[in-house]
């Protein structure tokens, strides 16, 4: 795998026809029964085009991609804009240049990423993307079911805090996921009237983690009367937990979330831990669907213009009773976590895990 930041990747660059690559796609898939990564002497190259890549989460979806392309016999290339929109755009058209025989678009903005990716789409690019809405029907869309990942931590909090409460509400508007789970906690204020939100905030400064946090303890001195924050993304829940605790809460408020790592695990089951629950699947098995998907694209399969992977629910006390530690004891004690046949073809080879 070769990880390509701003500066290397502008100043040493190589280019490459767009034409050399289309007759490798063909090959590959006139000969997907044989090995499906190689055709002749060459591997073929995908790109996976990042945005975010701070945090738990996203290291743990790049280990996903990387072990399974390792499994099909793919050259992957990492672009990583490090949140910088134009950059993405960029690296996006260098991947072209580059010859790749597919791209991975991960998160992004909309308005920044649709016009290269239709571009790529057009040269005969095969291109998937996972939570960014590139509005290209010929792009399979790639998600977690963000709403229903909203809705198993809401619906816990409501078993464990009642119809009413006051919350806080950790947000920023215009990444795909979490607009998404957004939509739910919309719905869900509308539903249970009692629910109020009495504070919202939110940064995607890095580290990420660290600014929500600074922005907490400043909600939580204006608001003593919070008892529920909604985080929707492990991050988010990290930076308020630090806040809560900072301030001796954590035996009055409770979060919950989305996403899950090996430190969200440690923080959740904690002596009186404020983090209450966390709806998420495995970002490593994301990150396998993502190369998978992109493999029966290049295969000439249909895969539809969605792909959603399952989400799971994980509470405090499951983690406690299990005695869940870590990811590996969560992808143990919750196989469903894990695995899921997203994806799949007789020819696609199982990741080593």
């Amino acid at each position: 795998m070769t990880t390509i930041d701003r500066r290397t990747f502008l100043a040493g660059l190589a280019t490459a026809s767009v034409a050399s690559a289309l007759p490798l796609r063909a090959a590959f898939a006139e000969g997907i029964a044989g090995a499906p990564g190689i055709v002749g002497e060459r591997k073929m190259k995908i790109a996976l085009v990042r945005y975010l890549s701070t945090g738990d989460f996203f290291q743990f979806y790049l280990a996903g991609v990387t072990r399974q392309a390792e499994a099909l016999g793919f050259d992957l290339h990492v672009l990583d804009s490090r949140q910088d929109a134009a950059l993405q755009a960029e690296m996006l058209q260098q991947a072209m240049n580059l010859g790749v025989d597919g791209i991975i678009l991960q998160h992004g903005l909309t308005e920044t990423l649709k016009d290269p990716a239709a571009q790529a789409v057009e040269e005969g690019f095969k291109v998937v993307a996972f939570d960014v809405n590139c509005e290209n029907p010929a792009i399979p869309q790639i998600e977690q079911n963000d709403r229903e990942l909203a809705r198993l931590a809401l619906e816990q909090a409501i078993a464990d805090n009642g119809e009413s409460f006051k919350a806080g509400y950790v947000y920023v508007p215009g990444i795909a996921p979490l607009d998404r789970r957004d939509e739910t906690w919309q719905a869900f204020k509308k539903k249970y009237p009692g629910i109020q939100e009495v504070a919202h905030w939110g940064t995607m400064n890095n580290p990420i983690a660290n600014s929500v946090a600074d922005q907490t303890a400043a909600v939580l001195r204006a608001n003593p009367d919070i008892t529920v924050i909604f985080a929707p993304y492990d991050e988010f829940a990290k930076g308020a937990k630090t806040a809560v605790d900072e301030a001796g809460l954590n035996e009055k408020i409770k979060i919950y979330s989305a996403d899950i790592s090996t430190p969200d695990i440690s923080a959740m089951v904690e002596d009186n831990s404020a983090w209450a629950a966390s709806a998420a699947t495995s970002s490593a098995l994301v990150g396998e669907v993502c190369v998978r998907t992109l493999a029966l694209q290049l295969a000439g399969v249909d895969t539809g213009s969605q792909v959603v992977v399952p989400p799971t629910l994980i509470t405090r006390q499951m983690l406690l009773e299990k005695g869940i530690k870590n990811m590996d004891d969560l992808a143990a004690k919750l196989p469903q976590f894990s695995k899921a046949d997203v994806s799949m073809a007789p020819w696609i080879a199982e990741p080593k895990r």
